[in-house]
């Protein structure tokens, strides 16, 4: 018998620099900071408990929650055509939201694809500052 599963709990993206990471996500999204790395002069034991954020940021939306881990070097650059995430889409409501994000990303100067209705809906393609695909869905 399968393992009976209900939803996803969290997704963790690693990437290379946190502040910049950080920048974006805040900007694109505006997401709630559900937990993050203390600064370095916390206390001992507050640093303990939240060392598994490895120095990063943990959001939370409608949607669970996503975390930013800062471990790769600074280098490295996300391949969708290796093994791992290809992409990671976000839904939103209709497609005015998906117009109203173009005028977000061109706002930031993020680079897009512009909305393409793939017939079971509509996307809007783009890539964070680690070159990780990002999509935002609508359904028809």
């Amino acid at each position: 018998m399968p393992v009976h599963v209900t939803d996803f709990a969290h997704v963790r993206l690693t990437v290379t620099d946190i502040a910049r990471s950080r920048a974006f996500y805040d900007a694109v999204f505006g997401f709630d900071v559900a937990l993050q790395a203390p600064p370095p002069d916390a206390d001992e034991a507050t640093r303990t408990s939240l060392a598994f954020l490895d120095g990063g940021v943990v959001y939370s939306f409608g949607g669970g929650l996503l975390g930013l881990r800062p471990v790769a070097p600074g280098e490295d650059r996300h391949d969708p055509d290796r093994v791992g995430l290809d992409h990671l889409s976000f839904s939103v409501p209709g497609r005015a939201d998906l117009d109203a994000a173009v005028a977000v990303l061109d706002g930031l100067g993020v680079h897009h694809e512009g909305v393409k209705d793939i017939g079971m809906g509509c996307i809007l393609e783009f890539r964070d500052p680690d070159g990780v695909a990002l999509e935002l869905y609508s359904a028809p």
